[in-house]
């Protein structure tokens, strides 16, 4: 053994180190050939989002590019940079808001495959596309976990918290039900300091502002509340609100940020307020189901620098004898 690493050794050519730095090189290269890729389990995650497409998400109380931005676009925008913050392999379904139901719009897909057709449709929601005038966020909510589980997603729901008409007196109508096999988040959209709703046309054209006498201020559908009876005109039978208008506040729009934390508790789900469309992602990961993905990373690249780390000594080993 001694005797034949001493007539290997004896060889010049094996004596010289930019030999050595050859044969690396070219072992480098068909490492790379060989094993491009490396298998790897990748975290991804399965998100149904559902937008408030209300009225009072017409609010521009957001800056978005240096304008002023409404809740509705802010949504979306946080939407479209969190497909772009997330791994390849995470799903993204889209579903609608209004009045008490949820609409399912798009299933979750691919984000990466189908960037371009969730782009189009995120960008093209719209508060047209609301059926009804009023909102049940609790309703709204409650239905959206349901979906969520029937889609096989975590859920995001985009809302301001505005009741319309508003929370009877006894506050929130019904009980809400956890889904452990649901999580997710609950964006309240809008700032703290109530500001007027914008009101629009049967064309779409915006027109002013919704004034107190045009929207409901007392929700009837519950007992009245106590004091009734000292209203003018009161009657327990005809009138067991009073003869007057209720007056109130229901045309000025802020995030409901008490009564979203309400409802999340209520569902398991964890509230969050959307200052930034960047903020999304990451909540995301730290609060929704990992769902893990078999993937190949791409390892072809770390052989392919070595080897060309060995040719480029080999060269400047090659200058420096010259040299000598």
């Amino acid at each position: 053994m001694t005797r034949a690493m001493s007539r290997v050794m004896a060889c010049p050519a094996l004596r010289d180190p930019g030999s050595w730095l050859q044969v690396a090189a070219c072992l480098f290269l068909g490492a790379a050939l060989l094993f491009p890729t490396l298998p790897h389990r990748r975290a991804t995650y399965s998100l149904l989002a559902v937008v408030d497409i209300t009225g009072s998400m017409n609010v521009r109380d957001y800056t978005l590019d240096g304008r002023p931005a409404s809740r509705l676009e802010e949504a979306k925008a946080a939407l479209l940079r969190m497909m772009s913050d997330l791994p390849c392999g995470s799903r993204l379904g889209v579903a609608l808001f209004t009045e008490r139901r949820d609409f399912l719009l798009l299933e979750p897909v691919e984000i990466c495959e189908n960037f371009s057709a969730l782009e189009g449709a995120i960008r093209h929601i719209d508060w047209r596309m609301g059926w009804e005038g009023e909102s049940h966020i609790s309703e709204g909510l409650a239905r959206g976990v349901t979906l969520a589980h029937s889609v096989g997603s975590d859920l995001l729901f985009f809302s301001d918290g505005q009741e319309e008409p508003p929370l009877p007196w006894t506050g929130q109508p019904a009980s809400l039900k956890r889904d452990p096999r649901v999580r997710g988040l609950i964006l309240g959209m809008g700032g703290t300091q109530p500001v007027p709703i914008p009101k629009f046309d049967d064309n779409g054209r915006e027109i002013g502002f919704w004034a107190d006498s045009d929207m409901p201020t007392e929700n009837y559908a519950a007992p009245p509340p106590p004091g009734a009876a000292q209203r003018e005109g009161y009657n327990p039978r005809n009138a067991p609100f009073g003869a007057s208008r209720h007056t109130g506040m229901e045309n000025l729009s802020s995030v409901q940020t008490a009564y979203l934390e309400q409802l999340a508790a209520g569902v398991g789900l964890d509230y969050r307020q959307l200052d930034s469309p960047g903020q999304l992602a990451g909540w995301v990961e730290r609060v929704a189901h990992v769902v893990p993905l078999a993937a190949r990373a791409n390892i072809a690249w770390i052989f392919g620098l070595l080897a060309l780390i060995c040719m480029t000594a080999r060269m400047a080993w090659a200058i420096g004898s010259t040299r000598k």
